[in-house]
């Protein structure tokens, strides 16, 4: 045999490798857990948007998110802190019924926003203001900054194959080529219109030096 044909028959044999384990994971959808950070972002409800970027706006697509039907969104918000310290800040889509703001807790010194507690997301009773600036006008929050609290999306049937439940505390194994860690407390959310994911804030993949797509391992 030729050396150009054992050449081309190595790489179709690489190939054919190549496609043999990625319909490997296709057959096997969510179940590989992967860790991603999110920055600072905001949730705004239909009235609050009105305000910030005027009556009737749709907010623009800027990408999908891996949960099915989020994205964010090419409009920006300035956050003001009780000091008048500001930080831009996304919106993700789509509209909810109530806005909220997640933040980090650097953010939450650089606005000199005080005791912002660590919250599942749509928990805001008792957590602090700050006031929203749009192009069109500004919102005033009494209620609705959090830090959000570290968590996983499963499906139900991510949650049977993994063996946990909706609310279980969990531990979970984020690996670094140089800060590998382990973190605890990490909550289970489990509905049929979720992706399975796990979510940190970036002080949280900071302190491992995480990227995106950090591969996960729970930890019984």
């Amino acid at each position: 045999m030729k050396e150009e044909e054992i050449i081309k028959s190595v790489v179709q044999q690489v190939l054919n490798r190549i496609e043999m384990e990625s319909k490997k994971r296709e057959s096997l959808p969510g179940r590989v857990l992967y860790c991603n950070y999110s920055n600072r972002h905001c949730h705004v409800s239909r009235e609050d948007l009105d305000m910030l970027y005027g009556k009737g706006y749709s907010l623009t697509k800027f990408k999908d998110l891996i949960q099915p039907g989020e994205f964010a969104s090419k409009e920006m918000l300035t956050i003001v802190g009780p000091g008048g310290d500001t930080l831009p800040i996304r919106i993700l889509g789509p509209i909810r019924g109530v806005t909220q703001v997640e933040i980090s807790r650097s953010d939450s010194f650089s606005l000199k926003i005080k005791d912002v507690p660590v919250r599942e997301s749509g928990n805001i009773k008792g957590t602090p203001g700050c006031v929203l600036v749009g192009p069109k006008g500004a919102v005033t929050l009494k209620e609705g900054v959090i830090i959000a609290w570290r968590h996983i999306h499963f499906t139900p049937e991510d949650a049977e194959y993994f063996g946990v439940k909706d609310k279980d505390m969990l531990k979970v194994r984020l690996e670094s080529p140089e800060r590998s860690l382990v973190f605890e407390q990490v909550l289970a959310r489990v509905k049929p219109s979720y992706s399975l994911e796990m979510h940190i804030d970036v002080d949280e993949a900071n302190a491992g030096c995480l990227g995106q797509r950090t591969p996960a391992t729970i930890i019984k």
